[in-house]
């Protein structure tokens, strides 16, 4: 199986991850699907959303059992209101496709925040950048990569 670009930023930086892959074609690729064709627990496989304030882009990675407090994600981008970019942006903006989208490795380093309670865990599971491959590393190596922060931002 070919590397995706997360995964070479990831062994060029030395940050140690594994790799899950599973069968997309039944069209089951939302974060809870994905969860039990890996065989992991919701709590630590994340969903990487990409919301919009009024001049900049910014990416939240939460667990897939939960949903983004827009009004929490506004505060910590210090902006008045966020929203999520509409599906069809997304490749523009990040490179990577909906239920494919790495905040590892995205065109732009936009502001990134993840969910607080991922420091709880040893590890945490991301999308490798393509569907089909997650791939899972310590939520600290990922905030180290993206330059992100965890705050609290689910509902």
């Amino acid at each position: 199986m070919s590397k995706t670009n997360a995964m070479r930023i990831l062994d060029k930086q030395k940050i140690p991850y594994n790799m899950y892959s599973y069968d997309p074609k039944d069209g089951l690729i939302d974060g809870i699907s994905v969860a039990k064709k890996i065989g992991k627990d919701v709590k630590e496989v994340y969903k990487t959303l990409v919301g919009k304030g009024k001049h900049q882009v910014y990416v939240f990675i939460i667990s897939v059992d939960k949903e983004l407090d827009l009004k929490k994600a506004a505060e910590v981008a210090n902006e008045k209101k966020i929203e999520l970019v509409h599906v069809k942006d997304i490749m523009k903006l990040t490179g990577y496709i909906r239920g494919g989208c790495s905040p590892i490795g995205m065109k732009k380093l936009y502001p990134s925040f993840i969910q607080e309670d991922s420091l709880n865990l040893e590890n945490i599971i991301v999308s490798a950048g393509k569907i089909g491959l997650q791939i899972q590393l310590d939520p600290k190596d990922l905030a180290n990569e993206i330059q992100g922060k965890f705050v609290d931002i689910i509902k």
